[in-house]
């Protein structure tokens, strides 16, 4: 059973959907300047966004309460949406989608092997990796649709990072505080590797966006320090706080 209310969870999501719908999609019709190291590494993450969630959804159900699958549900929603905006800026320059990737896969099938912490712990690995990327999307693409895009999506993935560490907090806490502690350094060493990984399967985009391999690694390890600690234990960001701390 969850015992932390995810009300303003909820809350936050839709009223994200709302500013969404009132905003309207980016203008694609004026096309995007994509080379082709980035359509590449595009192609992998859409592929990875995509997915109908269905097996979170399912454990979250039984965790027990309500409003957290009602929170996981939109979650899922925004990533869906991330799927969508990302297989219309490849379509915008002129590219298609993949049908899937290995990547994609292997991290599907790990999240798929236990309960709800082991799949929230895994898809966090992938949500920090993504931080990461999109950032260098956001900030180094020199095509404006792609910065837009990019933007957009990372705004998303800040607010899911403290959401789920809230979650695996409340999950994590029935163990021993050393117990936490070495599931934590577990999780962030196999970050390490997952974001190593990503940095040599998509190291020509990022050179293209002027991120050093290295750099890339090092910064996903710095950026999960308190969510390591987040989870362990310590204290949670707030939807509003999410985007300053991420």
């Amino acid at each position: 059973m969850i015992k932390s209310g995810y009300g303003v969870w909820v809350g936050e999501f839709e009223a994200d959907r709302e500013r969404r719908a009132a905003l309207g999609d980016p203008d694609w019709g004026k096309g995007a300047w994509l080379p082709a190291e980035i359509v590449r590494s595009l192609q992998k993450f859409q592929v990875g966004e995509d997915g109908d969630g269905s097996a979170l959804c399912a454990k979250a159900d039984r965790a027990g309460d309500p409003v957290y699958s009602a929170a996981v549900r939109l979650f899922i929603a925004e990533e869906q949406n991330h799927a969508r905006m990302l297989k219309l800026l490849l379509a915008a320059g002129g590219a298609g989608t993949l049908d899937g990737h290995w990547s994609d896969a292997a991290f599907v099938r790990v999240r798929r092997l236990l309960g709800l912490r082991v799949e929230l712990l895994v898809l966090m690995i992938a949500e920090v990796v993504a931080l990461g990327y999109y950032r260098a999307l956001r900030d180094g693409a020199a095509d404006p649709l792609a910065r837009e895009v990019a933007g957009r999506i990372l705004a998303d993935e800040e607010r899911h990072v403290p959401f789920h560490c809230l979650r695996l907090r409340e999950g994590l806490a029935v163990l021993p505080r050393p117990a936490r502690r070495a599931v934590t350094a577990g999780w962030r060493g196999l970050l390490a590797g997952a974001a190593a990984l990503v940095a040599v399967d998509h190291g020509p985009a990022l050179r293209a966006l002027g991120v050093d391999r290295g750099a890339f690694v090092a910064q996903a390890l710095r950026s999960s320090a308190w969510m390591a600690r987040a989870m362990a234990g310590g204290p949670v960001p707030a939807p509003a706080e999410a985007g300053a701390q991420v």
